[in-house]
């Protein structure tokens, strides 16, 4: 492991369940990787720019001198994108907001999920460029979504799980604190996601 790549996006600070995990486990991997290298990219904290037109229009475009001319508008979206394919490790850290991602989440992965930089078209369907890596999940809740009746309305695992697989990640683990707005549960949640990270395969 050389390279392990933490996406933070709960602007709560240290009242946040999901940036409590993250730093239990960033303490585990840091002992198990002491020479591995850790790049934190805080959305909360330096948020990026949601997709505008002229990053779209350089995301799509097909005309290679109209591409060079827009090399600028892709120049930050480009630096995510690398910033992940040269990592081993992605641990992508979240709230569930409405039963969805933060935006400042969705904006980073609009930024990284390209045509030609981490998929490519592949026949009928595609291929992931971002193979070999692995994942964890480390999300954050009011509720209990992992099971019971509520289990159908997480769109956020279910979702994250998608766009990485899309790009070619499936090695994915899922650390979860839940339950943080009932009582008699509230109190485990972050304990019970301790036991998880201890339990990681890393």
């Amino acid at each position: 492991m050389k390279r392990i790549l933490i996406i933070e996006s709960s602007p709560r600070g240290a009242e946040s369940a999901s940036r409590q995990l993250t730093e239990t486990l960033q303490e585990r991997l840091r002992f198990l990787y002491p020479n591995a290298s850790f790049v934190e990219r805080d959305l909360a904290t330096d948020p990026l720019p949601h997709l505008d037109y002229q990053t779209v229009k350089g995301i799509f475009t097909k005309d290679k001198a109209e591409a060079e001319s827009l090399k600028d508008a892709l120049r930050l979206s480009d630096e995510l994108s690398e910033e992940l394919l040269s990592s081993d490790l992605l641990v992508i850290a979240s709230p569930m907001w409405n039963f969805g991602l933060p935006s400042s989440l969705k904006a980073w992965i609009d930024h990284i999920v390209r045509a030609g930089k981490t998929f490519n078209y592949a026949g009928a369907g595609v291929e992931g460029l971002a193979k070999g890596k692995r994942a964890i999940l480390v999300l954050a809740s009011g509720g209990v979504f992992s099971e019971g009746p509520w289990k159908s309305w997480d769109t956020v695992e279910p979702y994250l799980r998608l766009i990485l697989g899309f790009i070619g990640i499936h090695d994915v683990q899922t650390v979860r604190a839940q339950g943080m707005n009932i009582p008699g549960i509230s109190d485990n949640a972050i304990p019970d996601g301790e036991k998880t990270i201890a339990a990681l395969a890393l």
